[in-house]
């Protein structure tokens, strides 16, 4: 008997012909591979049933009145093993077709009628198609469910914090056929209570990785680029699923939509892989929210402080070199930063701050233009006047800068410094219009000092302001761009503080 194998077409669905006739075989065969599948024939249908048992096909197209067995035999011992095998049965003799409770009982999806014509089989093996690729997505959804449930009980034991993200991990790469992915996550400030160590308002964070995020901590921050960082700091900001590059970050929040941390997976492409990550993640959350509140039961104190304290030294090592990438793009605003940061602190100073908030404050404005790090040199270094796209661009950088420093919580008190440094007292400001004392009174007090810099420093485009300029600008735009007591703060500490005058800015005099 004759077998015709396929020719190498696309391999995402496999196709077998049988038909005792050789020309039905070949016309059937030809018409499939011309529509880019990949399809064989057979015209004994015992050499098929034997090559169904070796190989997994996804479609068999059949006919019903074939030698040594018919069609219905043929079908009779598939469904024996095989359920799920698309079955489309052809007859040319439709006075003898089976009746369709013998389709029904043997699961025969298809019916047709051999005839000249061959668009009918056409549109029933493309709808054949549809089908099966719907049934991979509901049998990707049910054995990702099951294997979501299976692993529910053991990522809510109550064991270890790291344990149980190691134990999400593990789980989450199968789902979506991935290799590598990392988890950061929250502590609650509420479990210090429970160990009698003082309440504290600071979250803290932890993570673990897989694959090539399973590094030690020293090194993780080092396989992050900045792309990933502000993708985790949006999906944790907006509770909404980011797309970063090379793959998904998923937000983790509470019960009360608190962030409480994020995965970032890479290689996930398929809707249906982020679903599945996203109905995951929801159990995640509530496992690692039950983990931290019973954390001190088998966690070791200690070793939760160690942990929290490297990964927010490096960390802030990360961000630092940005900075200082940030900077050295620039000669004319290389320590721009530095300065903004001092000036800001004299401020607060001046105005009153606690320790803790000037440190705060501090860290803002060193980090207030971490933002430009995605922004291109020729934007930042053009010498002429901005196109509306290139301010357009430019005024992304707060909402960056605030995204990349938001994916981690230790910063998460001085994002909105960093969000709202070019906010206006008028309301005219960016990036959310924002008026008055609507802005944070640190973010003031930074577009302050980072106007003021920026009219003493030399620019591409300019050379810095003398000193009663820039007074003059800093006067006028009191009450309208600036807030009107920040101003007085710093012309009274320019009259009566020579560090500031003297020492940290190039003013003319």
């Amino acid at each position: 008997m004759r077998k015709n194998r396929n020719l190498e077409l696309s391999d995402e669905f496999k196709i077998m012909v049988v038909d005792d006739e050789e020309g039905i075989v070949d016309s059937v065969t030809a018409m499939i591979r011309r529509g880019g599948y990949s399809c064989c024939g057979f015209t004994n249908p015992m050499e098929a049933l034997e090559e169904l048992e070796r190989e997994h096909y996804d479609l068999l197209v059949l006919d019903y009145f074939m030698q040594p067995i018919h069609g219905d035999v043929v079908v009779e011992r598939i469904r024996q093993t095989d359920h799920d095998l698309y079955i489309l049965l052809l007859t040319g003799h439709k006075e003898l077709a089976p009746p369709v409770s013998t389709l029904k009982s043997l699961a025969i999806q298809a019916y047709c009628e051999k005839s000249d014509r061959t668009d009918q089989l056409q549109l029933l093996i493309e709808s054949a198609i549809k089908s099966i690729s719907q049934m991979r997505t509901i049998k990707q959804f049910k054995d990702g469910l099951n294997s979501i449930l299976g692993a529910v009980p053991r990522i809510y034991q109550l064991q270890p914090i790291g344990n149980i993200l190691e134990e999400i991990l593990r789980q989450i790469l199968p789902l979506v056929n991935g290799e590598d992915a990392f988890i950061l996550v929250d502590d609650l400030p509420e479990s210090y209570d429970e160990a009698g160590e003082g309440h504290t308002n600071e979250a803290k964070s932890i993570y673990r990785g897989i694959g090539y995020y399973n590094v030690p901590i020293e090194s993780f921050t080092n396989t992050l680029t900045h792309e990933v960082m502000e993708a985790v700091g949006r999906a944790r900001t907006d509770c909404r699923i980011i797309k970063a590059p090379g793959g998904i970050v998923f937000p983790l929040y509470n019960d009360w939509s608190r962030s409480i941390g994020a995965i970032y997976a890479t290689n996930v492409t398929s809707d249906e892989g982020i679903k599945l990550l996203e109905i995951y993640s929801r159990q995640a959350s509530s496992s690692i929210s039950n983990a931290f509140l019973h954390s001190l039961v088998n966690t070791k104190n200690e070793e939760l402080r160690n942990t929290y304290a490297q990964l927010r030294t490096r960390y802030m090592d990360t961000i630092e070199v940005l900075r200082l990438t940030v900077d050295a793009k620039d000669e004319y605003t290389r320590g721009h930063s530095d300065r903004v940061a001092k000036l800001s602190v004299k401020l607060g100073e001046n105005l009153g701050f606690s320790h803790s908030d000037l440190e705060k404050l501090r860290i803002a404005g060193m980090f207030h233009d971490i933002g430009k790090i995605g922004t291109a040199d020729d934007i930042l270094l053009k010498t002429d006047r901005l196109s509306g796209a290139e301010f357009e661009e430019i005024k992304r950088h707060p909402v960056k800068g605030a995204m990349i420093l938001s994916a981690v919580s230790m910063f998460e008190s001085i994002v909105p410094y960093v969000r709202h440094h070019h906010e206006r007292f008028d309301g005219s400001g960016y990036p959310d219009g924002l008026r008055g004392e609507e802005i944070e009174l640190p973010a003031r007090i930074i577009a302050v000092a980072d106007a003021f810099d920026a009219m003493t420093s030399d620019r591409q485009y300019r050379p810095h302001l003398s000193l009663a300029d820039a007074v003059l600008q800093l006067r006028e735009g009191a009450g309208s761009q600036f807030d009107a007591k920040i101003v007085e703060a710093l012309l009274n500490m320019l009259e009566n503080d020579p560090e500031i005058s003297g020492m940290l800015y190039r003013a003319a005099s």
